[in-house]
């Protein structure tokens, strides 16, 4: 069973609500019949009901167990527009603005997700929006989880026939939304990280802080903030399976680790990939994704109070079933 199996039956476990804002486009309405069929979540779609249901009849797509919530006519949009009021006025914005911004799918179903009452457990958003306009929202709705000091963003790699990281499963951290962390937020997005991979995937996480240098081989600014980060990151979670910097190689390849790293107790066998700023970590997993043909789910987030997931807008649908499965999971939590 590949990891994607095994997180749609850990989620069939525990149903879960998923909402999904962009439910206009066909991806998104063969990924909610995906998920009903699997019974691996419960889906409700935030937009037009007439043109999303035609929009499934004409594609002929079984989206009939899922609930559909149009914002201009649900009967909590009163409650959603005052609730979105309350939580932003502080910033200035007025009763109007919260009445026009809560019609947007995205930021109403976020506030479904924050409303105990709706029993919606995550969010699914990105294959149309930006990065920005669905994690906007939820840091200014849910806001962040209690022990985070940073949200971030991680893929989820698993590469087929591939003997490193966990039998071909990485994480890959942060390649989705910090662009270029301090030593501190690289330390925070290796420790959730860390804590994700043993979520999603059960098995124990080790950490490469990674650089283009190994142990010292190289000294800059660059290799020097990957070294603080480590550092600060033993001082915090000295249990923890971690070290740097390290090269790819040296991270992943038991070989390499040898010659390069003879002493670390994770080199050779890093499963959680931390990169040193965002252009790394977004040419790394598309890399991956395309020249290995590895299956990237993400960008996912963690730190959000609540479960919200990013996707890529070159997304497949299968991709979305994914990451609905991933977002059920971490609600289970």
């Amino acid at each position: 069973m590949n990891f994607i199996e095994t997180i749609k039956e850990r989620a069939g476990q525990e149903i879960k609500t998923i909402v999904l804002p962009e439910a206009e486009d066909i991806r998104t309405l063969k990924a909610t019949e995906i998920a009903l069929k699997e019974k691996y979540a419960n889906i409700i779609l935030v937009g037009n009901e007439k043109g999303i249901k035609e929009k499934a009849k004409e594609n002929n797509i079984n989206i009939n167990s899922a609930t559909i919530v149009e914002p201009q006519t649900s009967p909590d949009y009163e409650k959603y527009a005052n609730l979105l009021y309350e939580l932003r006025k502080h910033k200035g914005m007025t009763i109007e603005q919260a009445k026009e911004i809560a019609l947007n799918p995205v930021y109403f179903g976020m506030l479904m997700v924050k409303d105990e009452e709706t029993k919606a457990d995550g969010l699914v958003s990105g294959a149309v929006h930006s990065t920005a306009d669905t994690l906007r929202p939820a840091l200014q709705i849910l806001k962040t989880a209690p022990d985070t000091k940073l949200v971030s963003a991680f893929f989820v790699m698993v590469v087929p026939d591939c003997e490193y990281g966990s039998n071909g499963t990485f994480i890959f951290g942060d390649s989705g939304l910090n662009a270029n962390p301090n030593p501190e937020e690289l330390s925070e997005i290796a420790i959730s990280s860390s804590k994700s991979f043993k979520q999603l995937v059960g098995e124990e996480p080790k950490v490469a802080m990674l650089s283009y240098s190994t142990m010292g081989s190289a000294k800059s600014e660059l290799t020097q903030k990957v070294i603080d980060a480590t550092k600060l990151l033993r001082e915090k979670e000295p249990e923890l399976k971690a070290d740097g910097e390290l090269q790819l190689d040296a991270a992943i390849i038991p070989e390499v680790a040898k010659s390069k790293a003879p002493d670390s107790k994770v080199a050779g066998e890093a499963n959680v990939l931390i990169f040193p700023d965002l252009d790394a970590g977004n040419i790394g997993y598309k890399l991956v994704q395309r020249l290995a043909k590895a299956e990237a789910y993400g960008p996912l987030c963690q730190g959000i109070a609540k479960p919200v997931n990013d996707l890529s807008r070159g997304c497949s649908y299968q991709d979305i079933a994914g990451v609905i499965a991933i977002t059920a999971v971490q609600a289970q939590k």
